[in-house]
C-alpha cells in the first residue's frame, strides 16, 4: 500500500495505525518483519511522535510487539484470529440491528434505504472507494440508531480487522451484500428485532469466509 499524504491534524497517529494495519493485511509488512520508527516517519514526512504512538496501538491491538532494542515487529495473524472477531462482530452488529429495529425512525429508515440504492449503483459502477465509504454509513447508520454507544463503539474497534476495502473486489460477495442488506432493511422496516438480529449476524458471519480467502492468496494468514 503506498503512503497518503499525511497533513497536521488530531487523528494523524489514528492515520499512521490505519496505514500500518492494511499494510499487515495486504502483506506490505510481513510475520516476523521489523517496522522500523525513524524509517516510517521519514517515508511518511512526519516526526516520529505520531508513528511511535500508532505502533503503540497497534501493539495493544495484537498486531505488533515491541521488542527490546529491536523495534516493533509484526505477529503472525492466524485463520482463528479473523474467525474470532468475525463471531465477536456477527455478536455485536446482530445486537444492534436488533436494537435498531425497535428505536429506528423512519426518518432514518428512508436515508438507508437510499444509501443503499447509491451502494448497489457503486458497485455496477465498479467503484470499490466509493462503496467501501456507503457499506460503512448504512453499517454505521443502524449502529447509530441502536442508542447502545458503548456497543457501538465496541463494534467500531473491531471493524478495523474487517478491511472494508477487500470486499468490493471479492466475486459474488457484492450481490450476497446487497440481498443481505435489503434483508436486513425489511426487518428494521417491519420493527422486527428477532429478524434484524438475525439477518444482521448472518451477513457479518458470511463475510468472514471472502477475507479469509483474500489473506490466504496474499500470504498472510499463517499456518495453525
Amino acid at each position: 500500500m503506498s503512503a497518503p499524504q499525511f497533513g497536521p491534524r488530531p487523528q494523524l497517529a489514528a492515520d499512521v495505525a490505519r496505514l500500518i494495519r492494511a499494510r499487515i493485511f495486504d502483506g506490505g509488512y510481513r510475520s516476523g518483519g521489523y517496522i522500523r520508527l525513524d524509517q516510517l516517519a521519514a517515508e511518511l514526512g512526519i516526526s516520529v511522535t505520531p508513528v511511535r504512538e500508532a505502533l503503540f496501538r497497534l501493539c495493544a491491538e495484537g498486531l505488533l510487539t515491541q521488542r527490546p532494542h529491536r523495534g516493533f515487529m509484526v505477529a503472525p495473524v492466524t485463520a482463528r484470529d479473523i474467525a474470532d472477531v468475525a463471531d465477536v462482530q456477527a455478536y455485536i452488529g446482530g445486537e444492534l440491528a436488533g436494537r435498531a429495529a425497535e428505536l429506528i425512525d423512519e426518518t432514518e429508515l428512508d436515508r438507508l434505504a437510499q444509501v443503499q440504492d447509491r451502494l448497489e449503483d457503486a458497485y455496477l459502477a465498479d467503484d470499490p472507494e466509493l462503496a467501501v465509504t456507503l457499506n460503512h454509513d448504512f453499517h454505521r447508520g443502524i449502529n447509530r440508531a441502536a442508542q447502545s454507544p458503548k456497543l457501538a463503539q465496541l463494534m467500531s474497534q473491531t471493524t478495523r480487522y474487517a478491511l472494508e476495502s477487500v470486499y468490493p473486489t471479492v466475486a459474488g460477495w457484492p450481490e450476497q451484500s446487497n440481498h443481505d442488506h435489503r434483508r436486513v432493511l425489511a426487518a428494521l422496516r417491519g420493527r422486527d428485532p428477532q429478524a434484524a438480529r438475525t439477518a444482521m449476524n448472518e451477513h457479518l458471519c458470511a463475510a468472514v469466509h471472502p477475507l479469509l480467502e483474500h489473506l490466504q492468496r496474499t500470504g498472510v494468514l499463517e499456518d495453525q
